[in-house]
């Protein structure tokens, strides 16, 4: 999801309805990529990329210019049609036609396992399973990287979501450092850490600092 777009979780707004409902009314979240996925992708080869909670497609379109065929997955199909919409007017053709873009509850319905080159979920909740490893849900997004693949995953620096968020509990859902801490030999930690904001934080969101994690699979 684009930063500008994620609302406190709290189940009677993550629903596909909530989300449609919310982009009906017009507002435009963002129009620009996330600054994580700037920093840390601006550098890989392209090939093939899954966008989860692609929301809007900002994130979507920047790896679309650079080459890259892109999975933009979203259970909003409100948010998919202003994003391939926009893509046309603001991109053209030519890169609107990179991006696939696929109404799917990740939650419910994994990805094909294997076949990205990079895996990008910013900001996306991730619910916590209730034994032991990884939710059905990121077990699908770590299946989903290729060999040679990268995972990147992007939160919001915990004590600042704590502060934002007065009726949930963030240990509810995984952070990018408990994903690290599932991966087995499998995977090669690049970045585990918290960063500051390579951009603005969104209007009244005191959002400075996010946590990174940056996976390569061998």
């Amino acid at each position: 999801m684009q930063d500008e777009q994620r609302p406190a979780v709290r189940p009677e707004n993550t629903t596909p309805a909530s989300w449609d409902e919310r982009y009906r009314g017009g507002r435009r979240f963002s129009q620009h990529p996330n600054g994580v996925l700037l920093a840390e992708v601006a550098d890989l080869p392209a090939g093939r990329a899954l966008d989860v909670g692609a929301g809007e497609g900002a994130d979507a379109r920047w790896l679309a210019r650079r080459g890259w065929e892109v999975t933009a997955v979203d259970f909003s199909g409100v948010a998919l049609a202003r994003a391939a919409a926009d893509a046309e007017e603001l991109e053209g053709a030519d890169v609107a036609g990179r991006v696939r873009w696929v109404r799917q509850d990740l939650t419910v319905s994994p990805p094909p396992a294997g076949v990205f080159d990079l895996v990008s979920a910013q900001y996306f909740p991730l619910h916590r399973s209730s034994g032991p490893g990884p939710s059905p849900a990121l077990r699908g997004l770590l299946d989903a990287v290729a060999p040679g693949g990268t995972l990147l995953v992007v939160g919001h620096e915990l004590t600042e979501l704590v502060s934002r968020l007065h009726d949930v509990d963030p240990e509810d859902y995984d952070q990018p450092a408990d994903v690290a801490r599932m991966l087995d030999d499998g995977w090669e930690v690049l970045v585990d850490e918290t960063l500051p904001r390579t951009a603005p934080a969104p209007p009244g969101s005191h959002h400075t600092h996010d946590t990174v994690l940056r996976a390569r699979r061998r």
